[in-house]
């Protein structure tokens, strides 16, 4: 008999492959294409340098 402690749960089985119908593959590969454009546009902002003005400005009134 087990006194306190946690009780393992059992291991779930792995799941196989999961089988995608053409409208899922649509949304991955959609998806792939976004996140490859993101990155290609944080390269590009990150060899410029800041991007537009200069931030926020303080104004010189009290």
């Amino acid at each position: 008999m087990i006194s306190g402690g946690k009780l393992k749960p059992l291991k779930q089985p792995k799941s196989g492959k999961k089988e995608y119908d053409e409208h899922d593959m649509e949304l991955m590969q959609k998806k792939k294409d976004e996140e490859k454009a993101l990155k290609e546009l944080r390269a590009k902002a990150s060899q410029k340098g800041s991007f537009g003005g200069s931030g926020l400005k303080k104004s010189g009134k009290k």
